[in-house]
């Protein structure tokens, strides 16, 4: 009981909670190590300064996460300790319009380049052969 002094787990009663803790509960990270390590190589931001993982958040907190090619414009919506289904994670925050607008435009500008560079036909037997012998497999 004595250890439980001081932890709060319960969803309804937590007033602020730790940047890492909240990161992993929301999903936005598999591990809390792996939301630490964002945090620490500044891929997560709070009104546009580096966070750190043991910054205490509260309702309304507006950050930035950085994850792969997509940044994120989120705004605490839930406080959580404990990690629940995705459904349930994805209340804890909402990401905002202008954020959603420039993912998705950005996502059709790798989408479309790729498209370019992938363009071209089948490698004949010629281009086969000149890969293989660039590679050191034949001699």
């Amino acid at each position: 009981m004595a250890a439980d002094k001081g932890r709060n787990t319960d969803q309804s009663d937590t007033t602020r909670v730790r940047l890492d803790k909240w990161l992993w509960a929301a999903r936005l990270f598999k591990t809390r190590a792996l939301a630490k390590a964002a945090i620490e190589g500044g891929k997560v931001q709070i009104g546009g300064n580096k966070a750190k993982a043991g910054k205490e958040i509260g309702l309304g907190t507006e950050m930035t996460v950085r994850q792969g090619w997509d940044e994120k414009t989120l705004t605490v919506t839930g406080l959580s300790e404990q990690r629940r289904g995705a459904p349930e994670a994805r209340q804890l925050y909402c990401e905002t319009d202008a954020s959603i607008r420039q993912r998705e435009a950005l996502a059709e500008q790798r989408k479309l380049q790729a498209a370019g560079q992938h363009a071209h036909e089948k490698p004949n037997k010629k281009d086969r052969r000149l890969r293989q012998a660039m590679k050191g497999r034949r001699e």
